[in-house]
């Protein structure tokens, strides 16, 4: 039992929802936050109570520290989840919060300062010994050293924003003629998305993996990690399928990533919940990419594969008590595979869509979990993030699981706003997928022109005719648990 009585969920969506009902099961109060234009959503009705922090825009809302930690005074809480996104790797905010008597569930801000800045990290990592890509990060160095470095280094390099992420700043340049053109460009994108123009180069890895290691530190200051995740499959180098795990990585392989992962946590100080990324290379070699030091979106495909509760494990570490389980006992079993869902149109480059939704049904099958924030009559905007759920499916296999999820989503129907739902499906047909063949350039690779089918679906084509004619709205209260979505199937059955 955590020694809090109340904690504020600083966040929106499904990630608000799953941290709630934690709470609810830890026996801990909940309060909310939410934008003007979010007042009534799932989340926010949720909670035993919300407070309205500010307009839809998330600069005065759910980015605006003040007024969070007003409404956590206001509501008595004594601790703050900012779940991810958001504040999550604010190291201000931490400080913030300590200095309002109020714990942070997450990572010291020493910690989250360390691993903010991509150049320090690397720094950091490198005198750890964690292995890390060649690369040219000289403070100051104007655009002739940058030229010759990336010489040195060998066409195609990478130039990369210091500060940030989400593939903001960030080019690939395949000779000396663009290189001045990519610095120009990742310097403003840089300066405008992170207030930093700093770059810096990094060799440009063929057809590498993008593999993550969970890590955890415990109250005792104790680290240790929860294997690996395989994320290759992206778009605009964001993530849309992920899964544990990884069809690359044996137990050797393993062993050594999850050490150094250990590794780079320990060599700041690291406490709760964090992920070390890592570029992968084809020949079995690994390289740090960077620290996250919060709760990752696709953290439910450990949660499966290891039969734990992250959430839980990091409101009692920040408490001061055991994660809730023994490290030393923990054995993978299965696969799990997650899709994100997302309001966006694959057909036009993803871009983020709007609209309301009118017709909503998920899929509710047995060893499926669904992370969801939607609910019919839900108007999605731009002002946040166009993730609307997250679905995981885990069985014994990676071919069984990714069976199981495709069933999943094709159980989907979202209607009233454009998303990639056939588009993942798509995907997890590939043979390629089915191979475990992946890499970062991989939908570039097999879906470089993909375009939304006709749906003749006489289910689809009858609920959208619902929907044409006005049909009702649902919403309210009575979200399961993360784990009552997965039916009959719980992680105590792996073994059977």
């Amino acid at each position: 039992m955590s020694g809090f009585s109340k904690v504020l969920v600083a966040n929106r969506g499904e990630i608000a929802l799953r941290i709630i009902r934690t709470l609810d099961e830890m026996g801990i109060a909940s309060a909310a936050i939410a934008s003007e234009a979010d007042r009534l959503a799932p989340h926010a009705l949720a909670a035993g109570e919300c407070v309205v922090v500010g307009p839809a825009a998330a600069s005065e809302s759910y980015l605006n520290a003040s007024a969070v930690l007003r409404a956590a005074a206001g509501t008595g809480c004594d601790a703050v989840h900012p779940g991810y996104g958001f504040l999550s790797e604010n190291a201000g905010f931490a400080e913030a919060c300590a200095g309002a008597g109020i714990t942070f569930i997450g990572p010291p801000a020493a910690a989250i300062r360390a691993m903010g800045s991509k150049t320090a990290s690397r720094e950091t990592m490198e005198r750890a010994g964690v292995p890390v890509v060649p690369g040219f990060q000289e403070p100051g160095a104007d655009d002739a050293a940058i030229a010759e470095a990336a010489g040195r280094l060998g066409y195609p390099v990478l130039v990369k924003a210091s500060s940030g992420g989400g593939g903001k700043g960030m080019r690939v340049v395949h000779d000396p003629g663009a290189l001045a053109g990519a610095l120009s460009l990742c310097r403003s994108e840089a300066e405008a998305a992170f207030g930093d123009p700093t770059v810096y180069l990094e060799r440009y890895l063929l057809r590498p993996r993008h593999v993550e290691v969970q890590v955890f530190g415990d109250a005792s200051g104790a680290v240790f990690h929860l294997g690996e995740r395989e994320c290759s499959v992206q778009r605009r180098h964001q993530k849309i399928l992920e899964e544990s795990p990884s069809p690359a990585v044996g137990p050797e392989l393993r062993e050594r990533m999850g050490r150094a992962a250990v590794t780079a946590a320990e060599a700041v100080g690291y406490r709760n919940a964090g992920t070390v990324e890592f570029l992968l290379d084809p020949r079995g070699e690994f390289y740090f990419l960077e620290m996250n030091t919060r709760l990752q979106v696709e953290h439910p495909v450990t949660e499966l594969v290891y039969g734990v509760d992250l959430v839980a494990a990091q409101v009692a570490t920040a408490a001061g008590d055991p994660p809730g389980f023994d490290p030393a006992s923990l054995v993978p079993r299965g696969h799990a595979v997650e899709a994100r869902l997302y309001a966006e149109d694959p057909a036009a480059g993803f871009l983020p869509q709007a609209g309301t939704v009118a017709i909503l049904r998920l899929p509710e099958r047995p060893g499926v979990r669904v992370d969801s924030g939607l609910r019919e009559g839900l108007e999605i905007d731009v002002h946040y993030d166009p993730l609307l759920a997250k679905i995981t499916a885990w069985d014994r296999t990676r071919t069984a699981a990714t069976r199981r999820l495709r069933n999943a989503l094709e159980d989907c129907v979202v209607l009233g706003v454009a998303t990639n739902l056939d588009f993942l499906i798509d995907v997890l047909g590939l043979p390629a997928w089915e191979s475990g063949d992946l890499h970062i350039q991989f939908l570039e690779e097999h879906l470089p022109a993909w375009s939304a089918p006709v749906s003749e679906d006489p289910r689809v084509l009858a609920l959208a005719g619902a929907a044409g004619s006005g049909a009702g709205t649902a919403g309210g209260r009575g979200y399961p648990s993360p784990w009552a979505t997965l039916g009959t199937w719980s992680p105590m059955d792996r073994g059977k």
